[in-house]
């Protein structure tokens, strides 16, 4: 007879429809009680437990692979950030020759199972997951199809079997007896009833054990898992770190040039305001020191310091109009005997730039203030380009010269 397909006669293929169809009719007769149908409520048991744990397994592996493409991404992503850092970091910026030491290190070395490189630590924590938390879970789950297969198949034998038994007795109690028949039945059912018993047999022994098996796969693939991922973020940690301090001193570094940049323009501030502050010199005269502790006022200048004053405002006046010019009441001392003036006075200025005290010993101006220039107790206490005063809206409440202090001369103008 002609092959229907390779190793499958017509003959064969015959008698695979016969079974088939005996036992969707003994399913049918089973349903409908009209004949007996072999349970085993315990296998029942195991074979639930048996697609559980398949169920159970398949996840897991389908979420372990989803892991180790998104691992993959990571180190894609990694790639390219440290890619980026090398390109963008400019050459003087703290560090730069340590970053691109770093980024190579990431880039191109190998790692065993020392720090060496960032890259090969991705491979390494990919190549560790896959070769012992995934092929775990593959073999362990390698095996669910063959007995799967061999569950179906003694699920088909348990009816061959019912159906054997069925047809047996239906002949012995049928009313003609034929022996022959009879004694036929009885070797299927016998042949049917082995080839059954043996696959349930096996594999209530092998269920069980496959069922206790679930507790030692999921430990080994979750165990593996944590280690890898212990070692992995502890060296990734490692690497990391010595990024973080790279942009921690360039962090400083910009703060420290920050801070030298302000105090430079707050010295270009300051000589600015001084330069518009003098009409005669660039910088304003610097007081060399807190002077001397000066001894109470006298009521009249004594005629040395009178005199002393007269010839410094002599020599102020240039040679070619010293002869037309006179002495102007502003270069005389005031005896102040008349309650106008205060004991010691030579003349008025007023303040034209603001001017704030340093010392104990200064006086504070605002624009336009008019102060009372005093003469110095003691000639030797004065700096030069600083006068002694008292303002005149002071005077004039008080009449006490308490608040006279020290100001700087080009601050202000006579009046």
């Amino acid at each position: 007879m002609a092959e229907i397909g390779k190793g499958v006669t017509a003959g064969k293929l015959a008698s695979n429809v016969q079974k088939r169809l005996s036992r969707a009719q003994e399913k049918v007769l089973q349903k409908l009680g009209k004949a007996d149908e072999t349970r085993d409520a315990a296998f029942e048991e195991m074979v639930a437990n048996f697609n559980k744990q398949m169920t159970e397994g398949t996840k897991l592996q389908k979420d372990l692979k989803a892991y180790m493409v998104a691992v993959k991404t990571m180190h894609e992503a990694s790639r390219r950030l440290q890619d980026c850092l090398a390109d963008m970091y400019e050459p003087d910026w703290y560090g730069k020759e340590e970053t691109d030491a770093l980024a190579e290190e990431m880039i191109e070395k190998e790692l065993d199972f020392t720090l060496e490189d960032l890259d090969t630590l991705w491979l390494e924590y990919h190549q560790n997951i896959t070769d012992q938390s995934l092929l775990c879970v593959d073999t362990y789950l390698a095996q669910f199809p063959e007995i799967k297969a061999r569950i179906a198949k003694r699920d088909r034998k348990m009816v061959d079997f019912d159906s054997a038994r069925h047809h047996f007795n239906s002949l012995q109690k049928s009313k003609k007896k034929d022996e022959a028949k009879i004694a036929k039945a009885e070797e299927e059912l016998g042949r049917a009833q082995k080839i059954f018993e043996e696959l349930n047999v096996e594999l209530q022994d092998e269920l069980p054990t496959l069922w206790d098996s679930r507790v030692g796969v999921y430990v080994n693939a979750f165990q593996k898992l944590a280690n890898h991922q212990e070692k992995f973020h502890r060296e990734m940690g490692n690497l990391t770190q010595n990024l973080h301090d790279i942009m921690t001193k360039l962090e400083e570094q910009r703060e420290l040039k920050r801070d030298d940049a302000a105090i430079s323009k707050k010295g270009e501030g300051k000589k600015s305001e001084g330069a518009n502050h003098s009409e005669s010199a660039a910088v304003a005269p610097k007081k060399l020191g807190l002077p001397p502790s000066r001894p109470p006022p006298r009521l009249t200048p004594s005629p040395d310091l009178r005199q002393h004053c007269a010839d410094e405002d002599e020599d102020l006046v240039p040679a070619t109009t010293k002869e037309s010019t006179s002495p102007t009441p502003q270069s005389t001392v005031a005896n102040g005997s008349d309650g106008e003036l205060p004991p010691g006075f030579l003349y008025k200025v007023k303040a034209v730039h603001e001017y704030t005290a340093t010392d104990g010993d200064e006086l504070e101006l605002n624009v336009g203030d008019i102060v009372l220039v005093l003469a110095f107790d003691n000639p030797d206490e004065q700096d030069d380009g600083w006068l002694l005063g008292l303002k005149e809206s002071h005077w004039l409440q008080k009449k006490n010269i308490s608040a006279k202090g020290v100001f700087p001369e080009n601050f202000t103008q006579k009046v």
